[in-house]
């Protein structure tokens, strides 16, 4: 038995070896691979094509929606002006203790004298000094009167030079003593009609450690006078901040070993330094300006020297900065959490009457013939095609004291001539004119969901015992609720960005704060605060949209 075991196994695996070669492999295509993976390679291609042909569409949206979105809301807590202008300034504020109560030491008012210096050549100090006033009323003064009277602490030593030597006066001893000598060469050889490139300017070797404070300003004033003037700075004599620079080295350092350009005069200058009169920093920026020895003047650049602030979010939640932290702002001052309550009630008044009256209109729309409801949805298309200035207008001229409507509630006697009702500049107004400009875009969504409902089912609910309410609320209105979602949204999202139609009806009670964000971004030219007050509107907004998707669900959102 076992034999005829042994035998037949040898014939058994021939016959499975061969079964096993009969058995087809994996599909390929025309070109031999297997179908499986030219098949993905198709839809990866069709996806590249689909892909390709939006791009364009993705691109331009990018770069003219979504870059400059995006732009505007950093703008919230970017802050790099502070720092960027007066970096030695707040470098050295840094350290100091505001809660001390004391003024910061001389070092920091040295800074703060180089810094200024320097960005009102720029013209940079005046911006800096509106980005400052925004916390704190004057400091746009401030900067502005500062950098006029800047010269008076710098003359002192220049008028000092001058009479020990007229040459530091001149533009050329001053560049031999600190340029590289190689372009200076090629500064003498640069003609201005060739059309070349002005050479930049270069410090000579070993000066930054010889004379480094004056090295550093008139590297500063070269390329200001290069890049801003387009002029040669072997031919235009430094700031007077570089006689000041140059008398705080020669205090400081020892010249006598230099025996470069102009070493004869340097160390002149080296010999009578000692015997100047000089000024201290901080009396000379009190000379200045006395608001320099205000406390919370320096406590208002410390606060916003970081690069970035959360100073915007505050003031847009009528807080501000301290020393000791937030705090919140003066009863007088907070107007901006009573704009950000006044615009979502009056949003929500508003999409509340569209429904009430867009309603009962679009019901008439899906139910009368279709002649009629063509005509009918013209009027409610009409005002699409009238200017949004002048339907508010109109509205405005209908709403006053001695408006159309004012004049026909006297006519019929409901009204006394002398006790007219205030409708203008006020949140009556607003509600009234936006629920007009609105309500087209509350209609069109509830006829296109309405156009959908059977009317049988209405029949079938009153065939089987149903009132007339009954059959509405429980059979129609259910299946309309879509598109009063779809409608409420859009009113309500359209409703708290406008600021023409309050701007022009809503006086100072009906304003919104999208009337406040238009006003910072054109008038006062805080792009921070406006965009600060953009962005806690947008997160309101994803947080109404994320419970209205909770409760009522976005999916029964419909156009129709």
């Amino acid at each position: 038995m076992s034999d005829a075991t042994a035998g037949a196994a040898p014939g058994h695996k021939k016959a499975s070896a061969a079964k096993a070669a009969e058995k087809p492999g994996p599909m390929v295509d025309a070109e031999g691979r297997p179908l499986k993976e030219s098949l993905n390679r198709s839809l990866r291609l069709q996806k590249m094509r689909a892909l390709m042909l939006i791009a364009p569409l993705l691109i331009f949206v990018l770069l003219t929606f979504i870059a400059p979105i995006a732009d505007m809301l950093f703008r919230s807590v970017q802050n790099g002006i502070v720092s960027e202008t007066l970096p030695r300034t707040t470098h050295r504020l840094a350290d100091w203790d505001a809660t001390t109560g004391d003024l910061p030491d001389e070092a920091v008012y040295e800074g703060l004298y180089y810094d200024l210096f320097i960005a009102a050549e720029r013209k940079l100090h005046t911006r800096l000094g509106s980005r400052l006033n925004y916390e704190m009323t004057g400091m746009s003064s401030l900067f502005r009167q500062s950098g006029r009277s800047l010269d008076d602490i710098g003359d002192v030593y220049f008028d000092q030079f001058k009479d020990l030597d007229p040459n530091w006066d001149e533009a050329m001893p001053w560049a031999e003593l600190l340029g590289d000598p190689e372009w200076i060469a090629e500064m003498q050889a640069w003609d201005e009609d060739s059309g070349e490139t002005m050479p930049t300017f270069e410090l000579a070797d070993g000066i930054s450690d010889l004379l480094p404070l004056t090295a550093e300003t008139y590297s500063a004033f070269a390329d200001y006078v290069q890049s801003e003037d387009g002029d040669s700075p072997l031919q235009e004599e430094p700031w007077v901040l570089v006689h000041t620079a140059l008398y705080q080295d020669l205090m400081a350092k020892d010249v006598s070993g230099y025996n470069g350009p102009q070493a004869a005069m340097l160390k002149a200058a080296d010999a009578a330094v000692g015997g100047f009169e000089s000024v201290t920093f901080k009396d000379g920026m009190e000379g200045v300006d006395g608001d320099w020895l205000d406390h919370p003047t320096w406590e208002t650049i410390q606060m916003y020297s970081p690069e970035f602030t959360n100073g915007y979010f505050l003031n847009a939640v009528d807080m501000q900065k301290t020393p000791d932290g937030p705090a919140m702002r003066d009863d007088d001052q907070r107007i901006y959490g009573l704009l950000f309550k006044r615009t979502m009630f009056m949003s929500l008044m508003i999409t509340g009457s569209c429904i009430l009256l867009g309603y009962p209109i679009a019901w008439l729309l899906s139910n009368v013939r279709v002649r009629t409801a063509n005509l009918l949805l013209i009027l409610v298309l009409l005002p699409f095609w009238t200017s949004l200035l002048v339907r508010t207008s109109a509205w405005k001229v209908m709403l006053q004291q001695q408006g159309v409507i004012n004049d026909v509630l006297v006519w019929l006697g409901l009204i006394a001539d002398d006790s007219r009702l205030v409708m203008i500049n006020n949140q009556f107004g607003t509600i009234v004119a936006m629920t007009h400009i609105l309500l087209p875009f509350m209609i069109l969504p509830l006829y296109s969901v309405m156009q959908t409902i059977p009317p049988t089912y209405l029949r079938a609910a009153k065939s089987l015992g149903a009132t007339n309410w009954t059959a509405f609320w429980r059979v129609y209105f259910p299946q309309s609720v879509p598109g009063i979602g779809a409608g409420s949204i859009l009113v309500f999202i359209l409703s708290i960005g406008y600021y023409i139609t309050p701007e022009i009806v809503g006086g100072t009670t009906g304003t919104f704060i999208s009337n406040r964000i238009a006003y910072h971004i054109s008038s006062s030219l805080n792009w921070g605060l406006a965009a600060a007050l953009g962005t806690i509107l947008l997160a309101l907004v994803l947080g109404l949209y994320y419970a209205y998707d909770k409760i009522v669900g976005i999916d029964n959102v419909k156009l129709g």
